[in-house]
């Protein structure tokens, strides 16, 4: 009588798809259009572009932070004026090229966002969002309240770069709008892949589970909310390179926010993908309806109730589940080499 062994499968651990490679392929295309868009595009479409790049640029963070972080902040605009801020200070007291601030203006947020976080971790849930909030509306009555950078009627930047050539300026803030946006979601995206990111989906997944596993949750936590605060520092002086001019009620506005929160929510929270479906779904509408004024924001308001109702994924999110499609896998899989 003979003993038939089981048959042991082999498998390879897949971390790219059909659809990412090819998605890769148009990225790199559209990627070299963006590089190439001052020399054929007008100062119009150069400007939505930009602000279409550092509106993804927050959602990208903001989704770091909620989508995987568990953090729901409402008061990120707090870092988009400290950058905004830095960046005027910068040029105002010390003489700096503003363009080679932008970095020095992410910094500035990390540091203010650590012992922000000292007092902020100490909430939960509703109460960190509005515990964030809170803060970000100190931040401005203290600029406001700074007669050095301009009060509450705010300054300008625009002797500055008044040596700078039209086309140069123009050219120069597209370029460094372009690197903001695509390096917030190659960031993302490199972070989901990691160690780290394995991580941060336990969390999210099961923050108990990930600690009694080994995951260092509190401190993973505080490096996401200060990997968003560097982010929406960045964007803040990008805002200042981009409009020459800056306030507290504009810096430090809740819009920034509350536009990147129903980015996300719309495009799918939780997915790489997500924001930049929301960025365009919202800049689409903003483009058709903008002139309507309440009609506009109404819209707004049921489109989102209605996306969370029908698909509480969002829209990509539901996409992604239906059809398995994913232009940026973070995800392992196993296939096996026999087929």
């Amino acid at each position: 009588m003979s003993l038939t062994l089981p048959t042991i499968q082999s498998f390879d651990v897949e971390r790219a798809t059909k659809v990412s490679r090819t998605g890769g392929g148009v990225a790199g295309i559209l990627l070299v259009g963006l590089v190439s868009m001052p020399w054929w595009a007008g100062r119009g479409e150069l400007r939505f572009i930009t602000e279409f790049l550092y509106f993804l640029s927050l959602a990208q963070m903001w989704n770091l932070l909620a989508g995987y972080g568990g953090l729901v902040s409402i008061g990120q605009q707090a870092f988009v004026g400290i950058g905004a801020y830095t960046i005027l200070a910068a040029v105002k007291f010390l003489g700096m090229p503003p363009y080679l601030m932008l970095p020095v203006s992410g910094f500035v947020a990390v540091l203010f966002a650590l012992p922000t976080a000292a007092l902020l971790f100490r909430l939960r849930a509703a109460y960190f969002a509005i515990g964030a909030w809170v803060v970000a509306e100190v931040f401005r009555l203290l600029v406001a309240n700074t007669p050095a950078v301009g009060g509450g009627s705010g300054a300008s930047i625009t002797e500055a770069v008044r040596d700078i050539p039209a086309w140069w300026r123009d050219a120069l803030t597209f370029w460094t709008a372009v690197f903001v946006g695509v390096g917030a979601m190659a960031l993302v995206y490199l972070l989901l892949r990691s160690r780290f990111g394995l991580a941060l989906t336990a969390i999210r997944d099961s923050e108990r589970a990930s600690i009694s596993l080994g995951v260092r949750a509190s401190r993973i936590k505080l490096l996401v909310y200060l990997i968003a605060a560097f982010g929406a520092g960045v964007v803040g002086g990008l805002i200042t390179l981009s409009k020459l001019r800056i306030s507290p009620d504009a810096a430090f506005s809740v819009d920034w926010t509350a536009v990147t929160i129903f980015i996300v929510v719309i495009g799918g929270i939780g997915t790489v993908e997500g924001p930049l479906v929301g960025a365009i779904v919202y800049f689409a509408l903003r483009s058709m309806l903008g002139d309507l004024g309440p009609i506009y924001m109404i819209t707004l308001g049921i489109m989102a109730v209605g996306v969370m109702l029908v698909y509480p994924k969002g829209i990509w999110g539901y996409v992604a589940q239906r059809w398995d499609i994913h232009f940026f896998p973070v995800q392992r899989r196993l296939k096996s080499k026999d087929s």
